[in-house]
């Protein structure tokens, strides 16, 4: 194995999976640090952690965790991969994680890049952008878990790390590769280990990629993962996939503007079902009822409990934000089961958090890379009759879903 890849969650994870694969790498997605070793010809493994809302010390120790593993299997160059809107709060774990990465590497000049411009998200003077609007304008700042209410990432990240956050300006960025190590290098001197770095198109971040080429530790959203598979003398393919028949299910737990969107879209058109923290809380909706319509439902059937923001503030107060997001979690893990095993074969997911607990609810340990749906979410297979696409709340067009399962079924 070449390179090693740590994500915080699972559709980060299979969003930069899907990048290295893009690039000619051999990639295996793990769900959490593999018991075995990986098979010879895998060249970059990522393992998917449920990490990113957790508490910074739980989160370190799971990272390192991954980290030696990935050392144990070859790993000349690892990659932390975090949300492309940088989710956390000024006590998250992103800085956390960055810094005993960083120190069990003895790394210097880290790169701090969550830029991925194919989904709208740039960096410039420091500054993350979705499309033309600031992070925290962009509804980001309703997030009900890692709200983002500044967008500049130095004065974000700051108070998550023991270290001062310095910054490579655009101009040097456009200059190409030669200039991002100098500027990278002036950074180290100046005392600054995290260094964030302005990205605004896809030949920033391949020239960010050639710059990092003889970095340890590398940190960002997944497109800085661009330049990287040419690092390892990879050439870009595209993934084969056979697509499976049967029955396919859409669960969404996002409440992004993106989702709500893609959910409202959805529901004209096909059968869906709200699940409200009322009914699985209080009412005691049973999984196995929302299983029992999801396979006796035609078309492609939909359930989600994608709401406004004032609603799910609304229901945070009224449980406590940890109970409400955990019932729900673990109401579309265990729908998830049991509807696969009702001959379920195709699951579209939407959300982290919810893609996360699907993932563990079906105990899928290993994924493997096949095409994009859209950009950042890739159709993945988990089993020989199952196939599944983990979205983040943030990505797709409208369509999403339906297009997901027609690329899933084989008929794109």
């Amino acid at each position: 194995m070449k390179l090693g890849c740590i994500g915080d969650d699972f559709t980060g994870s299979s969003d930069l999976a899907n990048t290295l694969a893009k690039g000619g790498m051999r990639v295996v997605q793990y769900t959490g640090v593999p018991a075995a070793s990986a098979e010879p010809d895998v060249e970059a493994g990522v393992i998917a952690l449920k990490s990113r809302s957790i508490a910074p010390m739980d989160a370190v120790r799971q990272s390192l965790e991954a980290l030696d593993w990935l050392k144990a299997q070859g790993c000349t160059q690892i990659f932390f991969k975090y949300c492309s809107t940088f989710d956390s709060t000024p006590e998250g774990n992103i800085g956390p994680v960055a810094d005993a990465l960083a120190e069990a590497l003895d790394a210097h000049q880290v790169i701090v890049c969550p830029a991925f411009p194919g989904t709208g998200r740039s960096i410039y003077q420091g500054h993350l952008f979705v499309n033309d609007t600031l992070l925290n304008e962009s509804g980001m700042q309703n997030h009900p878990l890692t709200p983002m209410t500044d967008a500049d990432i130095r004065r974000w990240l700051s108070p998550q790390t023991k270290f001062t956050v310095g910054h490579v300006a655009a101009a040097s960025v456009f200059a190409g590769a030669s200039r991002i190590s100098e500027a990278l290098a002036r950074e180290h001197a100046a005392g600054h280990r995290l260094v964030v770095v302005d990205a605004i198109r896809d030949e920033d971040l391949v020239e960010i990629g050639r710059a990092a080429k003889d970095l340890p530790l590398i940190t960002g959203g997944s497109g800085v993962a661009l330049g990287l598979p040419a690092n390892f003398g990879c050439e870009a393919s595209l993934a084969s996939w056979s697509g499976q028949p049967g029955k396919a299910i859409v669960l969404s737990g996002s409440c992004s503007i993106a989702t709500r969107a893609q959910v409202a879209r959805h529901k004209v058109q096909n059968p869906a079902r709200e699940i409200s923290a009322d009914a699985v809380i209080e009412n005691g909706l049973e999984p196995a009822e929302i299983a029992d319509w999801l396979i006796t439902s035609d078309g492609l059937p939909l359930a989600y409990s994608s709401a406004d923001p004032k609603d799910v503030k609304a229901v945070q107060e009224k449980y406590g934000r940890e109970k409400a997001s955990s019932a729900l979690e673990i109401f579309f893990a265990n729908v998830a089961r049991l509807s696969v095993e009702r001959g379920a074969t195709r699951v579209i997911t939407a959300g982290g958090e919810t893609s996360g607990a699907v993932v563990e609810g079906l105990a899928l340990d290993r994924l493997e890379i096949g095409p994009e749906i859209d950009p950042g979410v890739p159709a993945l297979r988990a089993r020989p009759d199952l196939v599944v696409a983990l979205k983040s709340g943030n990505f797709g067009t409208e369509d999403f879903f339906e297009k997901a399962d027609t690329l899933l079924a084989g008929d794109a």
